[in-house]
This record gives C-alpha cells, sequence and structure tokens, in this order.
C-alpha cells in the first residue's frame, strides 16, 4: 500500500535540518538525473510550452504577478526565519 504524499511530509518534517538536507539533495540529484536523458531540442520545447502556458495565464487574470523587489524581500525573510 502507497502512503498519501502529505503524511510522508510530516514525517518528513520531524528530521533535523541536517537530515532534511540530505534528502532534498538526495532528491535533487535523483530528479537532475532523469533530466539528462532529454535532448537540448526537448528542453527548449519544454521551456517553450512553459513560457506559453505561463504568459496565457497572465493574459487571463489567472495569476497576480508580484515584483521581483517583494519576491526577494520574502525570500530573504524566510531564510531569517529559517535560521532561527
Amino acid at each position: 500500500m502507497v502512503r498519501p504524499l502529505k503524511e510522508i511530509e510530516q514525517e518528513l518534517m520531524d528530521l533535523s535540518h541536517e537530515e532534511r538536507a540530505r534528502l532534498a539533495h538526495a532528491l535533487i540529484v535523483s530528479l537532475n538525473e532523469e533530466e539528462e536523458q532529454l535532448s537540448e531540442a526537448e528542453w527548449e520545447a519544454l521551456w517553450l510550452e512553459e513560457a506559453k502556458r505561463r504568459d496565457a495565464e497572465i493574459e487571463r487574470g489567472e495569476v497576480q504577478l508580484i515584483p521581483a523587489e517583494e519576491v526577494m524581500r520574502r525570500a530573504y525573510d524566510a531564510l531569517k526565519k529559517n535560521k532561527k
């Protein structure tokens, strides 16, 4: 039986900071290994498709744009919060 993802996420949040960092690194490496199987042309096609999808969402008013300064401030605040 497969466990629900939310249950796994909650369990993983109980790991130490270092353990979560190691796990995150391992997951990213595994994703990169899968991504390396795509050709340059396939990557370009996927990114073009994603860009068009995002542009359409903006044009339809489905997403709210956030200024870069605000994004950076939020990211910085989150990093400071996690250091404590």
